[in-house]
């Protein structure tokens, strides 16, 4: 199985996915950032954009990656990524399915005045003029179709271990 933690940027994916692997035995951290990396590596380099997710081979490579991974270690992957573009989203998703891979998508949200605190305060990366571009991007997603494509975990007032605690309920429950 794999519990995609989606939702803008700065919202926690990256700490709640740590805290649910955790809580799920037998589960693994997969963040598909690191095949964007990849991608980002080849020289020369691959036809300039400015998100490696409108390279269609980061698609592919995330479902053939993450079914790959599973097909290894078995158990469950954690998967910390935000993807905004509903066709990006059928794209892997369908893919997953074609493996026969269940999905649980989860979508970290926030109020937009309580994601421009995190940012603005990120401790680690500090203020990230990145992080600020995709609060309108998040916004559109998320009133057009990621809202009914997840369950929806408002992290406003809430820390990541309670959303990891809510997240592996629902696990859980299924």
């Amino acid at each position: 199985m794999i519990v995609w933690l989606n939702g803008t940027h700065g919202v926690g994916k990256t700490t709640t996915a740590a805290l649910v692997q955790q809580l799920i035995p037998d589960s693994r951290v997969f963040d598909a950032e690191k095949v964007g990396e990849v991608l980002m590596d080849v020289y020369p380099e691959l036809p300039d954009t400015d998100n490696f997710q409108n390279w269609p081979p980061w698609r592919s490579l995330v479902v053939e990656t993450a079914h790959r991974i599973l097909n290894y270690t078995g158990g469950t992957l954690v998967m910390p990524m935000t993807v905004l573009v509903e066709s990006y989203w059928r794209e892997i998703s369908h893919g997953l399915a074609a493996y026969g891979i269940p999905v649980r998508h989860f979508v970290l949200h926030a109020d937009q005045d309580t994601l421009r605190l995190r940012i603005r305060d990120d401790s680690v990366m500090g203020p990230s003029a990145f992080r600020f571009s995709y609060l309108t991007p998040y916004t559109e997603a998320f009133q057009s179709w990621l809202a009914r494509e997840a369950r929806i975990i408002d992290t406003s007032a809430i820390t990541p271990a309670q959303a990891a605690s809510e997240i592996v309920a629902s696990v859980n429950a299924s």
